[in-house]
């Protein structure tokens, strides 16, 4: 229960620092200083070693670099979740994961039929779909004390199956051109990694060494890079021998979680939040894209989690944790609508090279990103106040 606290108090803290990192990028985007700010995430970044070349925009290196270390924290946190976490007992994963099964597949309902017949517009249907734990969790902590444990320990379990999901979506939906000798070289490098584990090793450095050699064959191949990270996560040692120390796995999660939480997420929200707000007139909330994603994120996820969790329950398949109510239960579905980081990750995915008349398909899922998590954010935190004061009061 230390861990949670601890886990906890981190990604509301991280939520924070998130919230103003993309406020900052909004300011900069709509301020003078935006030529500045497009110069730096466009600035060409190459390292060389020999014949082999790594060269992008900054952007993409913090699309594809840092984001791999975010979902390398990520992995590492479901691995331990399934083998002695919350994820470990059919019956404790059961709720959390009905209602992340809703809330992906009704928010992409959601967006698929507000923008049916546009085939370049459906390839961000998996936007909507996703959770940021660090944003919900903020803002459930925002509350204090009056918010039971179970409730916690829910919307984070719910929010890491979402992301477990949303690696998957990655993996197959948004990796193309793919190299087959590349993707032979990432084969030979998991190969070693399984080595590794199978000896037993637990130098976190030796799995870094070959997390790295991972990480470029994966990014040469044409599959995201971000996947080495989970990759590599999958195979660092949980369970070790009493007289070795702190298992590596549980290690590098405690290391990881203030870079990922102060680091990683608010360099990614400063270089992807920003949207020129200039010119901006009511009917853009209403064009296709952005309009899909606000619906998905703050309509979608209401109904699709709070749906299958109450089918759940009533068929008897899973009972509410200790500590929830539906009224509880339906101001979680709200926060479930914050998707933010994720959001803005899938976007950057879907929407690479895309442009459409009269502006980027990239701003116009930016401002459905934002305004749908916001929307979330403050109905979720309004009724969950409401609620729990009521409730504390009777």
């Amino acid at each position: 229960m230390d861990f949670l606290k601890n886990f906890i108090r981190l990604e509301s803290a991280g939520g924070i620092v998130l919230v103003i990192a993309a406020a900052l990028a909004l300011v900069v985007v709509n301020s003078p200083l935006e030529p500045f700010y497009a110069v730096l995430l466009d600035t060409p970044v190459a390292v060389q070693v020999g014949g082999l070349v790594v060269a992008k925009p900054l952007l993409l290196w913090i699309n594809d670099g840092l984001m791999a270390v975010f979902f390398l924290l990520v992995g590492l946190e479901i691995k331990r979740e399934i083998l002695e976490g919350h994820l470990s007992t059919p019956s404790q994963i059961a709720l959390p994961a009905l209602g992340a099964l809703g809330g992906m597949s009704v928010p992409a309902l959601i967006y698929m039929l507000v923008n049916y017949g546009d085939e370049q517009a459906l390839n961000g249907w998996a936007i909507p779909t996703a959770t940021d734990i660090a944003f919900s969790l903020g803002i459930l902590s925002l509350l204090g004390t009056r918010v039971p444990t179970s409730m916690k320990i829910f919307l984070m379990t719910l929010a890491v199956l979402d992301d477990l999901a949303g690696i998957v979506i990655i993996a197959l939906f948004y990796s193309a051109d793919v190299s087959t000798m590349a993707l032979s070289l990432a084969g030979a490098g998991i190969i070693a990694l399984v080595i590794l584990n199978l000896r037993k090793v637990t130098s976190i450095a030796a799995y870094g060494v070959v997390g790295l050699f991972l990480w470029i064959c994966v990014l040469k191949s044409g599959v995201h890079a971000t996947l080495a990270g989970v990759v590599v996560a999958l195979v660092i040692p949980l369970r070790v021998k009493m007289d070795e120390g702190k298992p590596p796995l549980k290690q590098l999660e405690h290391d990881l979680h203030g870079v990922v939480a102060f680091g990683v997420l608010p360099v990614f929200a400063f270089a992807n939040a920003g949207v020129p707000l200039g010119g901006l007139k009511l009917d853009d909330f209403f064009t296709p894209i952005p309009l899909g994603i606000a619906l998905g994120l703050f309509v979608g996820k209401q109904i699709g989690v709070f749906s299958f969790v109450w089918s759940a329950v009533k068929l008897g398949l899973a009972k509410l944790p200790e500590g929830m109510t539906w009224g509880r239960l339906y101001g979680i579905t709200m926060l479930c609508g914050v998707g933010f980081t994720m959001s803005l990750f899938i976007g950057s995915l879907a929407f690479e090279h895309a442009r459409v008349a009269g502006g980027s398909v990239v701003m116009t899922h930016r401002l459905g990103i934002l305004v749908g998590s916001l929307i979330s954010a403050l109905c979720g935190y309004f009724l969950l106040r409401g609620l729990l004061k009521d409730e504390s009061s009777s």
